[in-house]
C-alpha cells in the first residue's frame, strides 16, 4: 500500500517499462556465466543472417576441425561447442528460445551432441564419406560396378552418434577399397522409406544387380571391414610353376596387368587381408598373386627375386629387362595402390589424325584436358573407367586440347570435361556436365550410349525443322538444368525414331539461344514442323513423354464446326493471361493422352481466336466443352483433373456394351458361341460407377473379338449368386472353347484401388484364350 503511494503514477510506468529489460540483461549474464556466448563462439553479431552463420561456421572448421590440431587435447571439445553454436544459431526457433532463454532453454531440444550431417561431414572427412543424394543410391552408385556400404542414419538418433567414431575409422581403413556412403534421412526421408529403412542407424552393402545385403553385427571396425571383406571377390591367385606363365601371358592379353607378392623367410610379403583390399581397388586393372619362394625357389630366382618382394608388372612387360616393372617398398594397401596407378598405362591418346577414324564405328568416351589443368588424381582414377565400361562395349581415351586446340574448338569444347561420342562419327556426342566423380561418369556414359540425346551447335542445329525436335536450352552451372538431363535421356529412349533430342549450352552458344529468345534455363521447347511448343511441366521423363505425345496429337482447333461427320470433340477455351486456365493446362493435356484414339481433344487461344470464340459465345475461362455430333455440351463439374474430365467426355461416347437379362445372359453367354467379357455391377455402388466408363473403353478395344455385356446384380440378384459374384464391381471372361464354356475371372476391386483399370492386361488376357481355343481346334 505504502510502495504504490511512494511511486506514483509516472514512476509506476517507468518501473514496468524498465523490469523487461532489467529481467533480460539478467538472463544473457546468466548465460555469460555458463560458458561462451554462441555468437561470439563463431565470430558473428546478433543481427547476422542465417547464410552469415553458415559461412561463419564453415570457416571456422576448417581451421577448428581436430584433424588439424592434434597436438591441441581440447580441440575436440572446441569444435564440439562451435558445432552446437551453428546448430542452435542456423534453426530459426532454437535461435529465439537461445536468444530468451539461453542455453538452458534449450536443453530439452537437443537430442545429443551432434545434432545434423555437419559432424559426419566434418569429422569424417569429404574425401571419405560422400553424402548420397537420391540419384547416386538408387542409380549412379548402385549401378557403377563399385561396392557401396552405405550408412542410413537420423540426425536425433543416438546410436547414430556413438557409431560415428567408429564409422570414421572404418571409413579411413577401406578407402579406396569400397565407396562409403552416408543418407541423411531427415532430408532424405522419401528415399529412405522407398529403400525399406525403419531404424536407425541401418547399414546395407549395395552391389550392381544384387540384392543389398544388411548388416547386423556389433558396430565395430573390425567387425565391420570384415562384413566388407567378404563382398570383394575378386580371386587371389597362388602362382607356381604350373600355371604363372600361363596366368601372366592370358592377363596381359586382356590388357591387364599383375601386382605379385613375393613370400618367403627374409624381406616383405604382403598379408592376405592386404592383398584382397588391392584385389578390390585395381580390380579390372591388375590380377593380383602371391608366391610361395620356399617351395617355388626357382621360380622367384627367374623373377629375381631372392627374399620377399612385391612387383607390378604392366600389361605386356618383361621381368624387368625394360625397366617396365616397379618393385614396391612397403606395405600399406594404399601406397601401394597409389605407386600403382601412377606406373599404370594412361588413357589412350587421340590425336586429329586418329579422332575421327577411330569414333566412326565404336563407342568412345573421351577425356577432353587442357595439359597440366587436370590433375593427376583424376587422371589415374579414369584409368578404371575402362574396366567399368569393358562389358558396355565403350572404349576410352583422351585428347589433348592443347596439342590438338583446332579439333576441340571444332566440337565447341573450352574446358576440361568428358563426352560419349555414339559410334555415328564425332558429331554424335553428349557432354557430361554432372558431378566429376567416377560412379557419375560411369553412369552417365552407360545411359549415354542408350539414349538418342546430342549435344548442339549452331553447325547442327534443327533450325530448317524437318523432323520433330526437343530442344534443351540449358546453363551447366544451374541445378535445375543437370536434373533434367538425365530425364530428357530417358525419354529419348522411348521415343527412339519418332522424335529427336538435343540440347544447347548457352553459356557457349548466346547468340543461338537469343535468337529464340531464351531468358531462363532450363528452357525446353518443341519444334513440330513450323509450331514451337515450350514446355511447362515437370521436369520428369514422364512429364516429357506425356507433354510430347500431347503436342504431337494436339490440335489447336479453329473450326470446330468443320469437324469430320462422327468425330467428337473435347475443346478447352482459354485465355494465356488466365490463372485458372494455366492450372488447368498440364491436367488437360494429360486427359488428352488418356483419350488419345477415343476423341480428339483440343484447345483455342481466345485471345489470339477472338473472334472465333464469341462465334461460339464463349464468355468465361476456361470454358470445357465436348462437340458430339452437332450438339454441344458444357462441363459444370467441381473436378478439373485429367481423370474427372476424361470420365465426363466418355459418357457421352455411344455404348459399345449391352445389358443383360437372366435369359440372354443363359442363351448368348453361357450356351453361346461367342467370346464374353461381363461387368457384374450394382447402381449404389460407388466403384461400379467409377468402373463403368473404363468398361466401355474396354468394350471398344474388343469390339468385333469379344462381346461385352452389363449385369445389373441388384435387379437380377438370382443370376449373380448363380454366377458365384460376391462382390462390386466383378468382370468375368467367358471364352468359348469349343464344345464346353470355361469361365475365367478376375474380380476389379483391387483395381479399383488404382485410378485406372489396365485395359492392355486385360486384352492380354482375352487373347490368351483366343490363342488356347485355336490350338484345341488343331488337335
Amino acid at each position: 500500500m505504502g510502495y504504490r503511494v511512494i511511486l506514483g503514477g509516472r514512476r509506476r510506468h517507468l518501473v514496468q517499462l524498465l523490469l523487461p529489460l532489467l529481467l533480460l540483461l539478467f538472463l544473457v549474464a546468466a548465460v555469460l556465466a555458463e560458458g561462451r556466448d554462441y555468437y561470439d563462439l563463431l565470430g558473428v553479431s546478433r543481427e547476422a543472417t542465417t547464410r552469415e552463420i553458415r559461412q561463419a561456421f564453415k570457416k571456422l572448421a576448417l581451421t577448428m576441425h581436430p584433424d588439424k590440431n592434434p597436438g591441441d587435447p581440447s580441440a575436440h571439445e572446441k569444435f564440439l561447442q562451435v558445432n552446437r553454436a551453428y546448430e542452435v544459431l542456423k534453426d530459426e526457433d532454437l535461435r529465439k528460445k537461445y536468444d530468451k532463454y539461453g542455453e538452458k532453454g534449450l536443453d530439452e531440444q537437443q537430442g545429443g551432441r551432434y545434432e545434423s550431417w555437419n559432424f559426419y561431414r566434418y569429422d569424417f572427412g569429404e574425401k571419405v564419406l560422400t553424402d548420397l543424394c537420391v540419384c547416386c543410391v538408387s542409380e549412379a552408385a548402385v549401378n557403377s560396378g563399385e561396392i557401396w556400404f552405405v550408412n542410413f542414419y537420423f540426425p536425433r538418433c543416438s546410436h547414430c552418434h556413438e557409431l560415428a567414431p567408429t564409422w570414421r575409422e572404418f571409413a579411413k581403413e577401406m578407402d579406396g577399397v569400397i565407396r562409403i556412403g552416408a543418407v541423411n534421412c531427415g532430408d532424405n526421408n522419401h528415399l529412405c522409406r522407398r529403400k525399406g529403412i525403419n531404424s536407425y542407424p541401418s547399414l546395407f552393402i549395395y552391389r550392381a544387380g544384387q540384392r543389398p545385403e544388411k548388416f547386423n553385427g556389433e558396430r565395430t571396425k573390425d567387425n565391420l571391414v570384415r562384413f566388407s571383406m567378404q563382398f570383394i571377390t575378386t580371386t587371389i591367385t597362388q602362382l607356381w610353376q604350373g600355371n604363372v606363365f600361363n596366368e601372366i601371358e592370358q592377363a596381359f592379353s586382356s590388357g591387364l596387368g599383375w601386382l605379385i607378392t613375393f613370400c618367403s623367410n627374409t624381406g616383405d610379403c604382403l598379408e592376405p587381408r592386404t592383398r584382397q583390399k588391392l584385389a578390390g581397388m585395381l580390380d579390372g586393372l591388375v590380377k593380383v598373386g602371391w608366391m610361395d619362394c620356399i617351395t617355388e625357389e626357382k621360380l622367384c630366382e627367374s623373377f629375381q627375386v631372392t627374399g620377399g618382394a612385391t612387383a607390378l608388372f604392366p600389361p605386356g612387360s618383361a621381368l624387368d629387362k625394360d625397366g617396365s616393372v616397379l618393385w614396391l617398398n612397403t606395405l600399406d594397401s594404399k601406397e601401394i595402390y597409389n605407386q600403382a596407378m601412377n606406373h599404370l598405362p594412361g588413357l589412350e591418346l587421340l590425336t586429329s589424325d586418329s579422332f575421327q577414324r577411330k569414333l566412326a564405328h565404336h563407342r568412345w568416351l573421351v577425356s577432353f584436358t587442357f595439359g597440366d589443368r587436370s590433375s593427376n588424381a583424376a587422371s589415374n582414377e579414369y584409368k578404371k573407367l575402362q574396366a567399368f565400361l569393358r562389358d558396355d562395349h565403350i572404349q576410352v581415351g583422351r585428347v589433348d586440347c592443347i596439342s590438338d586446340a583446332e579439333l576441340c574448338q571444332s566440337l565447341y569444347i573450352h574446358k576440361p570435361c568428358v563426352a560419349v561420342f555414339k559410334g555415328l562419327g564425332i558429331h554424335d556426342f553428349e557432354i557430361h556436365h554432372g558431378k566429376d566423380v567416377l560412379y557419375n561418369i560411369v553412369g552417365f556414359a552407360r545411359d549415354s550410349v542408350r539414349a538418342h540425346v546430342t549435344t548442339l551447335r549452331p553447325d547442327n542445329f534443327p533450325s530448317d525443322r524437318k523432323e520433330p525436335w526437343l530442344v534443351d536450352f540449358f546453363a551447366p552451372w544451374c541445378p535445375p538444368c543437370r536434373a533434367l538431363l538425365p530425364e530428357l535421356r530417358k525419354a529419348s529412349i522411348q521415343l527412339a525414331g519418332r522424335m529427336k533430342f538435343g540440347t544447347l549450352d548457352c553459356t557457349i552458344h548466346h547468340n543461338l539461344c537469343s535468337t529464340y529468345n531464351i531468358q531462363a534455363y532450363p528452357t525446353t521447347v518443341i519444334f513440330n514442323g513450323s509450331s514451337v511448343h515450350e514446355y511447362e511441366g515437370q521436369h520428369s521423363a514422364d512429364g516429357i513423354l506425356e507433354f510430347i505425345q500431347v503436342v504431337r496429337n494436339y490440335i489447336y482447333v479453329v473450326c470446330v464446326a468443320g469437324r469430320a461427320e462422327g468425330q467428337i470433340w473435347a475443346v478447352d477455351f482459354y485465355a494465356p493471361w488466365c490463372g485458372p486456365c494455366q492450372a488447368l493446362m498440364p491436367e488437360w493435356r494429360r486427359m488428352a493422352r488418356l483419350l488419345s484414339g477415343q476423341i480428339l481433344v483440343g484447345s483455342v487461344d481466345c485471345q489470339r481466336f477472338q473472334s472465333f470464340c464469341q462465334s461460339q459465345s464463349v464468355r468465361a475461362y476456361p470454358e470445357i466443352r465436348l462437340y458430339p455430333g452437332n450438339a454441344r455440351q458444357s462441363y459444370n463439374g467441381w473436378h478439373r483433373d485429367s481423370h474427372s474430365l476424361r470420365a465426363w467426355a466418355l459418357s457421352y461416347l455411344p455404348r459399345a456394351s449391352v445389358d443383360l437379362t437372366p435369359e440372354t445372359f443363359r442363351s448368348l453367354v453361357l450356351s453361346g458361341r461367342d467370346h464374353w467379357v461381363l461387368d457384374f455391377y450394382a447402381p449404389w455402388c460407388g466403384p461400379c460407377q467409377h468402373f463403368a466408363p473404363e468398361f466401355e473403353v474396354l468394350a471398344r478395344i474388343l469390339k468385333g473379338e469379344v462381346w461385352a455385356g452389363k449385369v445389373d446384380c441388384q435387379a437380377h440378384y438370382q443370376t449373380c449368386q448363380s454366377a458365384g459374384i460376391t462382390a462390386y464391381p466383378s468382370v468375368r471372361f467367358y471364352p468359348y472353347l469349343g464344345t464346353r464354356r470355361v469361365r475365367m475371372f478376375k474380380n476389379t476391386n483391387t483395381y479399383m484401388k488404382q485410378q485406372h483399370f489396365n485395359r492392355k492386361q486385360f486384352r492380354m488376357c482375352t487373347k490368351n484364350f483366343q490363342f488356347v481355343q485355336k490350338q484345341k481346334s488343331f488337335s
